[in-house]
C-alpha cells in the first residue's frame, strides 16, 4: 500500500519500522514539531522524525494540521491507500479521515472500549489491570470509538510498570499493524463495532492524579497507581506542607496499629499508614527542595515526630 505515517513518541517506532519491512511505500510521515525540553530547554527531535530521516523518508512536522492547506494538498497528491495514525499527538480533522480508501487506522495501547483517551497504557496499570493488549481500529470523529479491526492481549505483571508496557505493547502492535493492512487489502478483516456502554476513560495525566490520599487508598491502590504513573506524574503526597515524593515503594499489608498517613520510622523503614491496615515502605523519597535519598535516612535527617502524617 501507498501510506501516510502519523506518529511522535517511541511508541511508534516499532509501527513504523515495521510496516517499510513489509514492503509498504511511506510516502510521507507526520509528526510533531521538535520541541525544548529538559534544564536547558535544548530542543529534542521525536523519535519517529529521526526513525523516518533514516530511512530517507519525507517528514513534515506541522503545528496545526485542521486548516493546513499545504497539508491538505501534499496528502491529496499523494492519495494515500491508509494513513496510520499511532500516538501522533494530534486530533485528526474530517478531511484526512475522508480521504484513504482504507481509512485511517490507528494503534491503539488497550482493548477497546476499556481505556480510551491520551493515557491508556498508565491508567490500566493504574487501575490494577492483570490484562491490556493493543487494538487496530478506524478512526472517526470520536475519541477512541472508531470500529475495532484487530486486537492482541498481554498481561501486566503485578509489579510491572507503565514504562515497561509501553514497551511490550508497542512490540506486539508494529506486526499487528502489519497484520491489518493485509488483512484490509485481502478484504478478510471484520470490522466490530465498539460497546461504548463498556467505555471506559484513560484522559491525559496530571500532575494531581499522583497524589496519594492513603485515608481512601490501601497499599495495594498505591503502589498500583505508582506502577502506572511513574515518572510521570510520579507518587507524591504533602509533608511539613512540602510536596513529598515518592520515587521507590511497596506495599505492606498487615499494619494495623498505623493510622492512615501516619508517617514512623519502623524496623528499620520509613512506613506510612495507608486504609483498611495496611501501609506502605517508602524506600526512596525526596522533599520539595532537598536531594533524593533513602526512606531511613529520611527519617533520621528529618527527626519524625510522633503523629506526624503525609496529608
Amino acid at each position: 500500500m501507498k501510506l501516510v505515517f502519523c506518529g511522535t513518541p517511541e511508541f511508534a517506532v516499532p509501527t513504523l519500522r515495521a510496516v517499510v519491512a513489509a514492503g509498504h511505500e511511506v510516502a510521507l510521515v507526520l509528526t510533531q514539531p521538535d520541541r525544548p525540553a529538559g534544564r536547558k530547554m535544548e530542543l529534542v527531535v521525536p523519535a519517529v522524525k529521526r526513525l523516518a530521516l533514516d530511512l530517507g523518508l519525507e517528514v513534515m512536522q506541522p503545528e496545526k494540521i485542521k486548516a493546513n492547506v499545504e497539508l491538505r494538498e501534499r496528502l491529496e497528491t499523494i492519495q494515500p491507500d491508509a494513513i496510520l495514525v499511532v500516538a501522533y499527538g494530534r486530533i485528526i480533522p474530517q478531511w484526512m479521515l475522508d480521504l484513504p480508501r482504507f481509512g485511517n487506522i490507528n494503534l491503539h495501547g488497550s482493548l477497546l472500549p476499556k481505556y480510551r483517551g491520551a493515557a491508556p497504557v498508565q491508567w490500566a496499570v493504574a487501575s490494577g489491570e492483570a490484562e491490556t493488549g493493543v487494538t487496530t481500529m478506524l478512526l472517526d470523529a470520536g475519541l477512541d470509538t472508531g470500529d475495532v479491526l484487530l486486537e492482541r492481549r498481554v498481561a501486566i505483571g503485578p509489579e510491572a510498570m507503565a514504562a515497561e508496557l509501553f514497551v511490550s505493547l508497542a512490540e506486539v502492535g508494529a506486526p499487528l499493524v502489519v497484520e491489518t493492512l493485509a488483512g484490509l487489502e485481502a478484504g478478510t478483516i471484520v470490522r466490530r463495532k465498539q460497546d461504548d456502554s463498556l467505555a471506559t476513560l484513560a484522559p491525559i495525566l496530571t500532575r494531581e492524579d499522583g497524589r496519594l490520599r492513603l485515608a481512601e487508598q490501601t497499599a495495594t491502590v498505591a503502589y498500583d497507581r505508582w506502577r502506572g504513573f511513574h515518572p510521570w506524574p510520579g507518587c507524591w503526597s504533602m509533608f511539613r506542607n512540602k510536596r513529598f515524593i515518592i520515587y521507590q515503594l511497596r506495599p505492606i499489608l498487615n499494619q494495623e496499629h498505623l493510622v492512615s498517613g501516619e508517617l514512623v520510622f519502623l524496623n528499620g523503614e520509613l512506613v506510612v499508614g495507608a486504609a483498611d491496615g495496611t501501609a506502605l515502605a517508602l524506600h526512596e523519597v525526596q522533599l520539595e527542595g532537598k536531594p533524593r535519598i533513602p526512606g531511613a535516612q529520611f527519617a533520621r535527617d528529618f527527626q519524625l515526630r510522633a503523629g506526624e502524617r503525609l496529608e
